[in-house]
């Protein structure tokens, strides 16, 4: 491990300590933890795809959301959710291994972000956990998916964590890169130690007019910004990071990017038609859907150590950590690893 990577762990204890406050845990990890290279028995290379079939197009009461869709129609669903600043192509190597082997693959574009658009401007361009959770149940609901594997990362880790915690009887099982993200915003009235704080700065840009201005004026280059900092060991071309960043064109992109932020810290107001489903998460609700959390060994941005969330996950479950310089986009940096996480949570059902 380089020393670089050194110093982002070290960087991050903060948060693992504050998580570990927050969820209530003692104790060690509980599970089979496993540290694996990036290479697993489905065969793919970063970069071996730059793009997918057609998008398509499915209503609900809300949105219209744009997605990606691979393998048969028959087959067992999959659905992977990405993160910000990401789009659906942190999943392009990852959906044809799991659509040649047999799965149904569908990756929509969340609130704000693509092909997904608001029906009426009347709606709050709200980015609160909830109310992105609801949308994939709707998104469920409008293509007759009664159950899926879920998978995903940073906002999309967060939605599947939410899945899995309120509707587990929509969720065959999960892989959740970072583990337990669920929060609230109590738990994040609390402050980190000043290190951790650091690492949450850009959420303290976007509490701030000036932060909305600087975002919405300059997202290209604060989302490259933010990748080179979250993955500092990938070296991703411009033509990778091109094809994800016409993502934030989206006119509703840096709403919902600012109202998330704003709303973790008490700062921007949620709709109340979420606030049961919000008292249930700042619970911190156990999950017992069988799991699968990974971990780059490399991830820049905050996250916790995996022991301090091990517990939350009460069925069957396992941690693994993919070594060789993968950061927080873990899908893309290592699609043959989490391809297989896939397929082996689905093997734990």
């Amino acid at each position: 491990m380089s020393n670089e990577t050194n110093h982002q762990r070290r960087r991050f204890l903060g948060v693992a300590a504050f998580a570990a406050a927050a969820v209530g845990m003692v104790g060690g990890v509980q599970a089979q933890t496993t540290a694996t290279g990036n290479s697993a028995s489905p065969s793919v290379k970063p970069g071996t795809n730059t793009s997918f079939p057609a998008l398509k197009q499915v209503k609900t009461d809300v949105l219209d959301i744009g997605y990606a869709e691979l393998g048969p129609a028959s087959g067992p669903a999959v659905v992977l959710l990405h993160g910000w600043p990401y789009d659906i192509y942190s999943f392009v190597d990852v959906a044809p291994v799991l659509a040649d082997a047999g799965y149904r693959v569908l990756i929509p574009y969340l609130r704000g972000y693509g092909a997904t658009r608001f029906l009426s401007a009347k709606t709050l361009r709200n980015g609160q956990q909830a109310a992105i959770a609801v949308d994939i149940i709707d998104f469920m609901d409008a293509l007759k998916i009664e159950r899926a594997v879920i998978g995903g990362y940073d906002w999309g880790g967060r939605t599947a964590n939410i899945l899995a915690a309120l509707w587990p009887e929509r969720c065959k099982a999960m892989v959740s890169v970072s583990g337990y993200l669920i929060g609230s915003q109590e738990a994040n009235k609390k402050p980190l130690p000043p290190q951790a704080e650091l690492s949450w700065w850009y959420q303290f840009y976007f509490a701030t007019e000036r932060g909305r201005a600087g975002y919405d004026a300059n997202r290209h280059d604060f989302a490259k910004l933010i990748w080179k900092l979250a993955s500092p060991q990938w070296h991703f071309d411009d033509a990778t990071f091109d094809r994800t960043a016409r993502a934030f064109e989206n006119e509703d992109h840096v709403a919902i990017t600012i109202h998330n932020y704003r709303w973790r810290l008490d700062l921007a107001k949620g709709e109340k038609k979420y606030d049961t489903l919000e008292r249930k998460l700042a619970k911190l609700p156990d999950i017992n859907v069988p799991t699968i959390t990974m971990e780059g060994d490399a991830n820049g941005a905050p996250h916790p150590d995996p022991a301090v969330y091990a517990k939350k996950f009460t069925g069957k479950y396992e941690h693994r950590t993919i070594t060789g310089g993968i950061g927080h986009n873990l899908p893309q940096e290592a699609p043959a690893a989490f391809a297989q996480a896939i397929i082996d949570a689905d093997r734990f059902s």
